[in-house]
Formats: structure tokens, sequence, C-alpha cells
């Protein structure tokens, strides 16, 4: 009996799962982190967290509401000049979990500039956060925490389309 896709699709997975360094474009040290990507005009936004905490589901969101894909769960990272670049490993390119659905086949966008990241493991009450950054891959970017308000994702596909956090 063959494999179902989604067991292969998973067995795929755990080959690329690997979070130490390897090498990258033109012999760049390049690595692969825990987490989802999702890009509009050229900016990225790098949602991570522990698994189930909702990186897929603020992506599915982000994308219905016009964001490319550029990974789920896996994302690989570069520094090219004086950005951060993320894109899939080509071994689950293109795909996304639905929690309650299955595995979704998107177009990917390729690689995009990392422009947020946003922490799913911080949760943030405070009306009016102060804005945090952090360093990666000597690059410092504006860093969110969850917010459990239902224009979360609004607001993050504005700050790819528009740009400030203030």
């Amino acid at each position: 009996m063959p494999t179902p896709p989604l067991i292969r699709w998973a067995r795929d997975l755990s080959w690329a799962c690997r979070s130490e360094p390897v090498p990258g474009e033109a012999g760049t040290a390049e690595m692969v982190t825990h987490a989802s990507c999702v890009a509009y005009g050229g900016r990225a936004v790098l949602i991570r967290g522990a698994p189930g905490r909702g990186k897929s589901g603020l992506a599915l969101d982000l994308l219905a509401m016009g964001a490319g894909l550029v990974a789920d769960d896996r994302t690989r990272l570069w520094r090219r000049e004086d950005q951060v670049m993320a894109d899939a490993p080509e071994t689950i390119r293109g795909r996304i979990e639905a929690r309650g659905v299955g595995i979704l086949t998107l177009p990917g966008v390729g690689p995009q500039p990392l422009a947020l990241i946003v922490d799913m493991d911080r949760d943030v009450a405070e009306r009016l956060p102060p804005l945090d950054h952090e360093e990666v891959m000597g690059v410092t970017l504006p860093i969110l925490g969850r917010a459990a308000h239902r224009h979360f994702p609004a607001a993050i596909l504005l700050y790819l389309m528009h740009g400030e956090l203030s």
C-alpha cells in the first residue's frame, strides 16, 4: 500500500528540521529555525514560537489577507549584506499546515528580507507596549509579542505594507 501524502510529507519535514548552521549562498552561514514566515511587498515577518502557539494560524490569517507564503514551521535564514533573508527548506516549499484541515499547497514567494519578528511565546497585554528589537545574524529587527486581539494580523500586514512602528 502506498504511503499517504501527509505521512510522506512528515518524513520529508523531519529531514529538513535542522537548527544547526548549514552552508548558505556563496559560502555564507545559514540556519534553519522553528518559525513560519510570510511576506508582503518585499518585506517578511518571521513568526516564531513553541509548537501549538499559533504560528501557522497567524500565517494563515496573513495569507488570507493577501500576504505570500515564504515558509511554514521551518524557515531558512541567512545574511545578505545588511538584511536577513528568509526562505523555505526545499522539502516543505509551498506547504502550510492548517490544523483540523490538513496540509495546504500554496505558491511560495521565494527568498524575502525580514522586516519584523513576532514571538508567539511572549504574550502582550499592554495597550501600547514599548517597542523592542532583537538582533538576528547581526541585523537589528523590531519584535512584537502575541497580542490576543482580533486586529493583530491586520496590524502586522499593515506594518509590512507601510512600515514603521513607534
